[in-house]
């Protein structure tokens, strides 16, 4: 029996160990999913103290709770620092971050950190699974060659798949089981294997024809959704010129039953994904020799929003013939969207600090981020919580 039989088998058998790398937003509900479907499931992250949250049943993020990490760990689940249990999994699959480096171009030390401590570990009879967003060809081009230099094949006696993460912290409709899983292979098999694997866990999985088709759904999903929000973000500085309100004009427009899906103006973007991976294919592009002005101008509309809403602030207060230097300002929501713990990428956390700069007395108010995040381009001190002021004293 070849190794695709044998691997699909144990998965189909519910007795594949799964490797879960980075136990963050999406990496820990996709192994609380697996631990909840009967597999064992081993948990990998750098973050020591995380791991010790978790094997005493605690939990770093607000939406999932106690009660959803005892019985994880009742039935198996455990979590750890050590990268050499990797070659107990049958399953691994890598969730880490892929952020932007300063000048917008990708970086991928997370993701080919994991993969370098990975593969002296692994072994025939496993499948690699990359859910991190990252540009077309990572995974043939970054993972496979580094897993067929220790004599492994791809395709034949290990596995490699690419399948984008969809989580949505704070969607309430659509859980980690319900959201459909687009899936694609380096191989057919690798397809095959990737498949019997989500099939498990998801109630939808989409094949599509190769990784690199699944890197590209990924970022259309992202940049579908980043383009209209630069688009609203436009007409709504239009709008306020004209004196118009343009959710009364989203309304009306919406009651089209065809050929129009409302987006909504905000104050920037933020999160792990619309503000970032856009930028993934743009640099890919480049490096092609192709321009992808569409794109790169919905993001710097998108990068302006925070500043036009300081400029809306400033004229506000002079308006009431009120300088803003000691003016008492309140930023009701930290998070970069409502009902979440997530401040990554945040424009109140920019607008903020732009506040604090021109000599505002400003507090914010967030039941969700009681104490304001570390950050690295900001400075300010742990004792500073929702509700409380930071007047006059930038460092």
């Amino acid at each position: 029996m070849n190794h695709k039989t044998l691997l699909t088998n144990k998965i189909r058998d519910k007795n594949a160990v799964i490797g879960i790398y980075g136990l963050g937003y999406v990496g820990l509900p996709l192994a609380l999913r697996f631990a909840e479907a009967g597999f064992k499931v081993i948990g990998f992250d750098i973050d020591s103290g995380k791991v010790e949250q978790l094997n005493s049943g605690s939990s770093y993020i607000e939406r999932i709770g106690p009660d959803q990490i005892k019985p994880a760990l009742q039935r198996g689940f455990r979590a750890t620092t050590n990268f050499s249990e990797t070659k107990s999994a049958d399953c691994l699959i890598i969730c880490v971050p892929t952020p932007l480096g300063k000048h917008r171009d990708p970086d991928l030390s997370f993701v080919i950190g994991t993969i370098d401590a990975i593969v002296p570990f692994a072994r025939k009879g496993q499948v690699i699974c990359l859910e991190s967003t990252t540009y077309p060809g990572t995974t043939d081009d970054e993972l496979t060659p580094r897993l067929e230099k220790v004599s492994l094949e791809v395709g034949n006696n290990i596995f490699a798949v690419y399948s984008p993460e969809r989580e949505d912290p704070g969607n309430l409709k659509f859980s980690t089981q319900t959201i459909p899983k687009v899936c694609g292979g380096v191989t057919e098999d690798c397809l095959e294997v990737g498949v019997a694997l989500y099939e498990q866990v998801i109630d939808q999985v989409v094949s599509v024809s190769s990784a690199r088709a699944a890197e590209m759904t990924k970022l259309l999903e992202n940049i579908y959704r980043a383009v209209n929000i630069g688009l609203v973000n436009e007409l709504k500085v239009v709008a306020d010129k004209m004196d118009i309100d343009i959710y009364e004009v989203i309304d009306a427009a919406s009651t089209k039953p065809f050929g129009f899906v409302p987006f909504y103006p905000g104050p920037g973007l933020g999160g792990h994904c619309i503000p970032i991976d856009p930028f993934y294919l743009t640099w890919k592009a480049r490096s092609m020799g192709i321009d992808t002005a569409f794109i790169e101008l919905a993001g710097t509309i998108n990068s302006q929003m925070p500043k036009y809403v300081l400029e809306k602030v400033v004229l506000a207060l002079n308006d009431a013939g009120v300088a803003i230097n000691g003016s008492k300002i309140l930023i009701l929501g930290l998070s970069y969207k409502k009902d979440v713990d997530d401040s990554r990428e945040s424009p109140a956390i920019y607008i903020y600090d732009q506040l604090v700069r021109l000599g505002a007395d400003v507090s914010y108010s967030d039941p969700h981020i009681p104490s304001f995040p570390e950050k690295r381009d900001y400075n300010y001190p742990s004792e500073l919580t929702s509700y409380t002021r930071y007047a006059n004293s930038y460092s």
